[in-house]
């Protein structure tokens, strides 16, 4: 089978390109935008005819919530109309998308089925582009993840190691709950789902295990790091705060704990905890500052 991985340079798309190696049994083409505009459809098409591509992974996303609201034009572009032109070749795909889509104000995980309703144009935007996937690819694998970070791109732990290297105070709220995840963990389950006997359309919740606060999280980040380095590197004082003590732009969900049971049982997958896959993640990064 024909596999092109499409925003391939991001943090996803980057571990799904570290690890094809493990999965021989696909042919993979990447994709980023330096090779393939996915807001122009007519290209979108020749480049998937190009590549006879069987399945597109869509790791593309503007996921920047900030500038989403600043520019929800753009994040459509990107989070929609992309998705639209990908669904429009005809071929099958598995797309990523966020726990934006819902509200944030619950207290029980989050299933599939659940009502979605977006308080932001980040979440407005990529509901949008499942909601089109769906209507252009009956047979469409949507995945849902939050918390994303690797070694690769920007995101908050590379965010906190630069900070608790630097900085005496860290102030993290500890009011927003969710379940971290390791752009890792997420590419191997997007590759069971690639390597499965039979095609599993449907939508899927996929983080990884536990639950804690961007404070808990932040501890855990120079906690680990420290004991990887072993020289107290990370020296920040970690304070918690309420999130309206921050000044935030957009809001933010308090609640983005997601249910895994779907994802499990269908794939057949075991989820590390999230300080696991931390540790994983931080050995990497600090082998390659070293």
């Amino acid at each position: 089978m024909n596999v092109l991985v499409t925003g391939s340079k991001g943090q996803l798309g980057t571990e799904m390109r570290r690890l094809s190696g493990g999965h021989p049994k696909h042919r993979y083409v990447y994709a980023d935008i330096d090779e393939l505009d996915l807001t122009d459809g007519a290209a979108v098409k020749r480049f998937a005819d190009a590549c006879q591509a069987d399945v597109i992974v869509n790791c593309a996303a503007f996921t920047n919530v900030d500038g989403a609201e600043e520019q929800e034009d753009a994040a459509r572009r990107v989070n929609a109309d992309a998705v639209e032109n990908l669904a429009r070749t005809g071929r099958r795909i598995i797309h990523i998308s966020t726990d934006y889509i819902f509200s944030g104000e619950g207290w029980l995980p989050y299933k599939e089925d659940d009502e979605p309703a977006p308080r932001t144009a980040y979440g407005r935007t990529k509901l949008e582009g499942e909601e089109r996937l769906r209507a252009l690819c009956s047979d469409a694998i949507v995945f849902r993840t939050a918390w994303l970070y690797s070694p690769w791109g920007k995101n908050f732990v590379k965010t906190m190691l630069r900070f608790g290297e630097e900085q005496d105070e860290l102030r993290v709220v500890y009011d927003q709950v969710g379940s971290p995840t390791y752009a890792g963990g997420l590419a191997k389950a997007v590759y069971a789902a690639l390597d499965a006997d039979e095609w599993h359309a449907g939508t899927y919740h996929f983080t990884d295990e536990g639950v804690c606060s961007w404070y808990d999280f932040t501890v855990e980040i120079l906690r680990q790091a420290n004991a990887i380095t072993g020289d107290n590197r990370y020296k920040a004082r970690v304070t918690p705060i309420l999130s309206s003590e921050y000044a935030y732009k957009t809001p933010r969900p308090h609640y983005s704990v997601l249910d895994k049971q779907r994802v499990k049982q269908t794939f057949g997958i075991g989820i590390p905890h999230w300080t696991e896959s931390l540790n994983e993640c931080l050995k990497q990064m600090i082998q390659k500052q070293s």
